[in-house]
């Protein structure tokens, strides 16, 4: 198996890893080509990665992937887990590239807080795990079921994912003029919809206990970055009131003696 975007600084005290794995460099598709043998089974992404940083491999990469799947023969899997359920503006981000992957696992914004994890797959990718060759004690939860078909009602409404789209063009647009402002703070802005990270010239811890002292949650993640995960359902005035406080938070930020 392949898995594009290398982690291993990320990954200290993590192990030991899953046997089998094949790691290249995020959105390398010759180094991709390069590790393919007749062992390969398939080809395991995230559409835009979340704890590495929302690094965004493009969507004519993963097109390429499709096709490079397809003249092997072999599957192509998404991990959609942060990606999924709207959080980029299209219920599923491998969409923004137009393709369908084989297998996707999905979960967190499937619930809406209530835990609960999902594998999708093809017909024929589907047909290797038969009834009795893959169980779980948990599996078919009927609350979890229940509540995610309650979560899909709202998410499929017609103007949820325009809604998603429209404020994470806002929300991107307000964070490029902070990057513009705070050039010693920030390098560029990444991301789509609304998964959104901010990447730091200086540690990315330093950023979010700043913007946890004006009482804005955000979470570092690799490569130095900040993510902005805001609900879904998030206004335009919520967001101004957020670029306000981050703004006014890194004005008073000391980068060049931040003891």
């Amino acid at each position: 198996m392949i898995a594009a975007g290398n982690q291993e600084k990320h990954l200290a005290g993590f192990g030991p890893k899953v046997e089998g794995f094949d790691q290249v460099p995020l959105g390398d598709i010759e180094a991709t080509k390069a590790a393919i043998t007749e062992e390969t089974a398939g080809i395991l992404i995230e559409p835009v990665q979340g704890e590495g940083g929302i690094r965004e491999p493009g969507w004519p990469f993963l097109r390429q992937l499709r096709e490079l799947a397809d003249e092997h023969g072999i599957l192509l899997l998404m991990d959609e887990v942060q990606t999924g359920m709207g959080r980029t503006g299209k219920l599923f981000a491998h969409e923004w590239a137009g393709i369908e992957p084989d297998i996707m696992g999905i979960a967190k914004g499937l619930g809406g807080g209530f835990p609960i994890g999902a594998c999708l797959a093809t017909e024929e990718a589907a047909a290797g795990m038969t009834a009795g060759s893959h169980g779980s004690t948990f599996g078919g939860n009927p609350l979890a079921a229940a509540v995610a078909n309650a979560v899909l009602d709202v998410v499929l409404e017609p103007e949820f994912l325009p809604h998603v789209q429209k404020m994470g063009l806002l929300f991107k647009q307000r964070l490029a003029e902070i990057v513009d402002r705070h050039p010693d703070i920030f390098a560029e802005i990444r991301g789509e919809g609304l998964m959104l990270g901010l990447v730091c010239k200086i540690p990315n811890t330093m950023v979010t206990g700043t913007l946890f002292a004006e009482k804005l949650l955000t979470v570092a993640a690799g490569d130095n970055a900040v993510r902005l995960l805001p609900p879904l359902i998030v206004t335009e005035t919520e967001i101004r009131e957020a670029c306000a406080k981050i703004d006014g938070a890194l004005a008073r930020l000391n980068v060049t003696n931040p003891a």
